[in-house]
């Protein structure tokens, strides 16, 4: 089994990956370490998964890099000089993203084949989250106007109840228009797919990943075993 720590334990979203590895050993997973930032850890890990904060998710590549563990961070709204330095590392195997659910991946991928094949309609995205969140617009509504080209004026938000998160796009012709929604029914969601990354980082060598890499390497898979 490999070790995993969990930085930012005590959130909804820390408490919902330690009870999704508890529930899936079949894995390989089991976590050993549960960790606020600021707070020492002399725990040894295979894998840190970070979801806390700008600066915990700092610390967390720390850790991981003393450890030389694998480290997947899902923390959003982080300064841009330290994705870069993300973007570099060649020592241990790194994954970030700033949502890491595989369906909310492909709900990208469905949005710029639409926005191609609609070209030429005006386009706007809105995204609604829990009242706790607190960077507005989400990182995943950055992401997927950043994927769609759209400006960040074109992003519209709200923050409602415990609203897991939704995001709509909305095209707009002279004499139609076309809604496409994703909406989150459960945090457990992103918890349940940010569990399976990590199986599959563990595994990889060093380097730096993004959802494309994982969801490149889950289609290979699915080929493979549809071919059997």
């Amino acid at each position: 089994m490999k070790k995993v720590l969990i930085n930012g334990a005590n959130g909804k979203m820390g408490q919902a990956i330690a009870r999704i590895i508890q529930h899936t050993p079949q894995l390989g997973l089991e976590v050993a370490a549960l960790r606020e930032a600021g707070q020492p850890s002399q725990h040894k890990a295979d894998i840190v998964i970070d979801f806390s904060s700008p600066q915990g998710a700092q610390e967390a590549l720390s850790l991981a890099q003393e450890m030389k563990a694998a480290c997947l961070i899902g923390t959003t709204n982080l300064p841009e000089r330290f994705l870069f330095q993300m973007q570099e590392e060649q020592k241990i195997p790194l994954f970030y993203a700033p949502n890491v659910s595989l369906s909310v991946y492909f709900f990208g991928e469905l949005l710029k084949a639409a926005a191609r094949m609609y070209s030429g309609y005006d386009m706007a995205l809105h995204e609604i989250h829990h009242v706790h969140k607190k960077d507005a617009p989400s990182g995943t509504a950055k992401k997927l106007a950043d994927m769609l080209g759209l400006p960040p004026q074109r992003i519209s938000y709200e923050r409602f109840g415990e609203t897991p998160g939704t995001h709509i796009l909305t095209l707009l012709g002279g004499y139609d228009k076309i809604v496409l929604k994703h909406e989150a029914l459960s945090r457990d969601l992103f918890a349940d797919s940010a569990v399976h990354v990590a199986a599959w980082l563990v595994r990889q060598p060093a380097g730096f990943y993004t959802m494309k890499d994982y969801a490149a390497a889950v289609l290979k898979s699915s080929k493979k075993e549809a071919n059997i």
